[in-house]
């Protein structure tokens, strides 16, 4: 069993880049901001109607019209939840499926083409998802249904509107005014990268967990990576305690893994390390192991709490590949050992 010292000698410290590659790969901000200059510039060219931006969306292989569309959303708050809902509910408000608006003081109409087809407007219709925007798709029907909304839906005559369309769905109304869209756009992704920073450590903090589960399986062809939860191991005697990782031997010996990778300091190492001692004693009652995988510069500035992890813990690496080898080896030896 490694020791705190061991353990910190071979610790990773900071995001391996398999692991930040894979965020930036599946994540949708760095998208957005990539392309968001070229987004204002579409909308600020395309001034001579309000159906010009799709001409100026098809001259372009930059901004594929999901992406567009996915600006949209992020700029005007209206996200895949809602669109479901307005989907519902928009044919029943708007006349012969037409939205009337006045843009510039002139008035125009817009026929939704989706309404009349059974195709909703969901994260996968519009491909708008994470794995949908890897793929750049053309304007579709749907799609362009929802951003002349978006754009267009605040300045819509029909006032039995829901109010988050006519207070939200007002981008329509910055196209040219350059200066103007310059301000919103700059503001709201400076609000978007605030809001999902947190999201972005969470989503690292799964990925971690993922990327121990992937390096067991490929190492572990043979056992079962099936469940979450042992059979009597429990918190408060009604629920199964839940854990990152469960692995059980093709001979049914099982051991539960939690794992952290923490580069700035938060409290789940703390919360891990009271749980040790109680989680130890009721695994090894069953015949049961328990391991940790612990890494991060923020974990190793709680050194009382991954101390205690240590002690309590019958096998404790980092997310350093030889160490997740060790892990992988206690594991068969584990399937090995007779009772």
């Amino acid at each position: 069993m490694q020791d705190l010292k061991e353990l910190e000698q071979k610790a990773l410290k900071f995001w391996p880049s398999s692991l930040t590659k894979l965020e930036q790969k599946s994540s949708i901000v760095p998208k957005l901001i990539e392309t968001q200059d070229k987004f204002i510039s579409l909308l600020n060219l395309a001034d001579a109607s309000p159906f010009a931006w799709k001409e100026a969306l098809r001259t372009t292989s930059v901004l594929p019209a999901n992406l567009f569309l996915k600006h949209l959303m992020v700029l005007s708050d209206i996200g895949a939840e809602k669109l479901m809902r307005f989907r519902v509910n928009l044919p029943n408000i708007f006349p012969d499926n037409t939205m009337s608006f006045l843009w510039r003081e002139a008035s125009y109409s817009y026929h939704f083409s989706s309404f009349t087809t059974k195709n909703l407007w969901n994260n996968i219709q519009l491909k708008i998802n994470e794995v949908g925007l890897q793929i750049p798709v053309a304007l579709s029907d749907e799609i362009e249904d929802v951003a002349m909304l978006i754009m267009f839906g605040g300045l819509a005559e029909n006032l039995s509107l829901p109010v988050e369309v006519q207070e939200k769905c007002i981008i329509g109304s910055l196209i040219g005014e350059s200066e103007l869209l310059d301000t919103f756009v700059l503001q709201r992704y400076i609000w978007v990268s605030r809001i999902t920073g947190g999201a972005a450590s969470n989503k690292l903090g799964n990925l971690a967990q993922q990327y121990v589960l992937e390096y067991l399986k490929r190492h572990l062809t043979d056992w079962d990576f099936s469940s979450k939860s042992i059979s009597g191991i429990s918190q408060n005697d009604r629920t199964l305690t839940s854990f990152d990782i469960v692995v059980t031997s093709p001979k049914g010996k099982t051991c539960a893994i939690e794992a952290s990778f923490q580069v700035t300091t938060n409290s789940v190492i703390e919360r891990k390390a009271g749980q040790a001692l109680a989680r130890q004693q009721q695994l090894h009652e069953l015949g049961h192991k328990i391991a940790y995988v612990v890494d991060g510069a923020g974990n190793f500035r709680r050194l009382s709490a991954l101390k205690t992890i240590c002690q309590y813990s019958d096998c404790t690496v980092t997310y350093h590949e030889e160490e997740l080898a060790r892990l992988a080896a206690f594991l068969i030896q584990m399937d090995q050992t007779s009772e």
